[in-house]
Parts: C-alpha cells; sequence; structure tokens
C-alpha cells in the first residue's frame, strides 16, 4: 500500500515523492487556450479534464503505475549495470591479458547475458504495457501535462515542474473500451 492512499482531497504525490497541491481547474479554465485544449482532448480521452475530482484520480494512478516500477527498475539495473559497464574494466584488467579465443568467448557471452538481461526486463514489464487501462492513464496524464503547460504558457500562476513528473513518451494509443481504475480513497471536502 503506498502512502498516497487516503491524502486528502487536492494534494498528490509528485515523482520526486513530495506531496504537492492540485491547481484547481478554474486556474486552468481561466486561460482560453488550455480550456480548449482540455475540452479537446476531453472529447479525445473520454475524460473531464477540468472535473478537480477526476484529475485528483488521475494523478494518483499515474503516480501509483510509476511507483511500482520504478524499485523495480532500479533492481533490475543492478545486474544490468554489472555486465555492461563492469565489462569494460573486466576487459582491461583480465581479458585484454589472456587469449583470443577468451576474449571472443568473454564479447558473445557479455553481449548475450545484457541481452538477455533486457529481454527479460521488457518481458517483466510487458504485462503492465499492455494493460489497456494503465495506457489508458499514460495518455491522459500525458496530455494533462501538455494542458498544464499550456495553461502556463498563457499566464496561469501554475509551478514550472507541475503536475512534477515526467512525460509517458510511450502512451500514445487511447482505448475506449478498457475499464476505468477505481476512485483513490481521500480524506476531505471535495
Amino acid at each position: 500500500m503506498s502512502n498516497q492512499q487516503g491524502m486528502t482531497f487536492g494534494k498528490f504525490m509528485g515523482d520526486d515523492g513530495g506531496v504537492h497541491d492540485m491547481v484547481s481547474s478554474s486556474v486552468i479554465a481561466a486561460v482560453p487556450a488550455a480550456k480548449a485544449a482540455a475540452e479537446r482532448y476531453g472529447r479525445e480521452l473520454h475524460f473531464d479534464f477540468l472535473d478537480d475530482r477526476a484529475v485528483h484520480a488521475l494523478l494518483f494512478h499515474r503516480w501509483e503505475d510509476n511507483r511500482k516500477w520504478r524499485g523495480r527498475g532500479c533492481l533490475a539495473s543492478i545486474p544490468l549495470f554489472i555486465f555492461a559497464a563492469g565489462a569494460w574494466p573486466f576487459w582491461d584488467l583480465v581479458a585484454s591479458q589472456k587469449s583470443r579465443s577468451f576474449q571472443v568467448a568473454f564479447i558473445c557471452a557479455d553481449a548475450l547475458i545484457v541481452v538477455g538481461l533486457l529481454a527479460g526486463l521488457y518481458l517483466w514489464r510487458r504485462p503492465s504495457l499492455r494493460d489497456p487501462s494503465l495506457r489508458n492513464v499514460r495518455i491522459r496524464a500525458r496530455r494533462y501535462r501538455e494542458i498544464a503547460g499550456i495553461a502556463r504558457r498563457g499566464g496561469a500562476d501554475i509551478p514550472a515542474t507541475y503536475p512534477y513528473y515526467g512525460m509517458y513518451a510511450s502512451s500514445r494509443k487511447f482505448f475506449p473500451d478498457a475499464p476505468e481504475l477505481p476512485a483513490p480513497e481521500s480524506d476531505g471536502p471535495a
């Protein structure tokens, strides 16, 4: 269970792990270009970007999705670093002094291990990458970030790093028939 469960309405966690205040939809709607983008993207993605409750749930699900894979990615990077970056010192200190057949075997074995680790990481992450509900969250989060940027450039008082997370570059397709994720538990009034 994450430490985001039960967070009061209007608060969410960014990628930095800090608790941040959500920008009200009225601030975004005050900028005509941002309001138009929110309405256009809302029709495209079946989502109301000007509904604070819906955006709060979106920010919650976006952080939860990222949280699940942050630790796993760090864990998977350890053996990948050892076999990818550690190959150079091993080559320099040991393999360069050995026979040509040892060097070829070392390069082949290390390349197979690195490719195997990358393939394993992809297969480990694949169910999450193919889940249409999570993919919808990612594309909506990506569009929300764009809307916030439009509002910021239009003069709205929105922090430069809001919504405090990076882009989901891989989220391009929307799945209209995918089930919606459940709304998060929150404390406090709307």
